[in-house]
């Protein structure tokens, strides 16, 4: 397993491959506290190199997170019940997700269609596995033009990493044991080109996306502040629209406008099997740090009618966070 590892894990000053069973977020040192954890990341072609102290050749300080009820880590707290056992010949797999910024702040979701075998149904930004020995940040630029047709010209766009999410499919114990175990890492891709322009190149790949749309800082906060797992909900402005406009795409390759409704979008994840049109829990987390990143520029969610707007929540993800430089349009991360 080890020549195959993906994400890897630096522990006694030796990298060590994590099994597929092992919560990572655990053996980081992650507490029975939400986090998330700001975590020290090597990233390497096709590989993560993760560890809770600076290490030599570290590029970037990001936050890790996982959910709440995240099973790895509910297995890893209690006896596993005869029947329960996880393969132990696997290792934990690397993604990428692009969170693609307009010029004019706002961001690409795209919804998975309910044929897919592993999270159908769910609102998420462009992305997939890494190929081995393949940078990330390719990765991602790869999987953001099979996904929604989109190539972004090389110099028109910088990128930033901003967080990394311990996901597991099945999400919840109660659909049953884990099959699918990743470390996501989102990068923001800002382009320089604006959501209409943006929206007039895209060309979604139909049997994988079935809808995209494009949420600017008032929505994307509203929808950050249901995150699962949140003891108290936070308090949802009055003035938000009803709906959120969306292209939907049809079985004869045509689209249509969809006004998607925002109760929709700040749908939890249940506690039943999978189906449900939501946002992922994963999203919640990068459309926080998303807002985060917006804010430390000076750029915060526009007030609705009566002023008022959402309040994504404290900064917690950036205690002690040092992202990267961003860059120009480069397949590489700057130093």
């Amino acid at each position: 397993m080890a020549a195959a590892a993906r994400v890897l894990l630096l522990r006694s000053g030796r990298p060590e491959s994590v099994s597929f069973a092992q919560s990572v977020c655990g053996l980081l040192g992650a507490g029975p506290e939400l986090g998330p954890w700001p975590t020290h990341c090597g990233l390497q072609r096709g590989q993560l190199l993760l560890s809770a102290r600076p290490f030599p050749g570290a590029s970037a300080r990001l936050p890790l997170q996982r959910p709440p009820f995240c099973p790895f880590a509910a297995l890893n707290q209690q006896p596993s019940p005869p029947g329960t056992e996880l393969p132990t010949n696997r290792g934990v797999d690397l993604g990428v997700a692009i969170v693609l910024q307009s010029s004019d702040q706002t961001v690409l979701l795209t919804r998975r269609t309910r044929t897919l075998r592993v999270s159908p149904n769910l609102w998420v930004p462009p992305g997939g596995h890494v190929e081995l020995d393949e940078e990330l940040l390719d990765g991602g630029l790869r999987e953001l033009w099979e996904e929604s047709g989109l190539q972004l010209p090389q110099g028109q766009f910088s990128w930033v990493p901003l967080g990394l999410w311990e996901s597991a499919y099945p999400p919840r114990l109660s659909w049953g044991l884990p099959r699918y175990h990743h470390v996501v890492l989102y990068l923001l891709v800002v382009s320089q080109e604006s959501q209409q322009q943006l929206q007039a190149r895209i060309q979604p790949n139909p049997s994988e996306v079935s809808a995209f749309m494009w949420l600017g800082p008032e929505v994307a906060a509203a929808v950050a502040a249901t995150e699962d797992g949140t003891d108290t909900p936070r308090h949802l402005s009055q003035d938000l629209p009803p709906s959120v406009l969306a292209v939907e795409l049809e079985h004869d390759g045509g689209a249509h406008p969809l006004d998607l409704p925002l109760s929709t979008l700040l749908r939890t994840t249940p506690t039943t099997t999978e189906g449900e049109e939501r946002v992922s829990t994963g999203t919640k987390f990068a459309l926080r740090l998303w807002l985060q990143h917006l804010s430390r520029r000076g750029v915060t969610p526009r007030p609705c009618a009566s002023g008022a707007h959402v309040d994504p929540g404290p900064a917690k993800e950036e205690q002690n966070v040092g992202p990267l430089t961003p860059s120009q349009g480069s397949g590489k991360p700057s130093a």
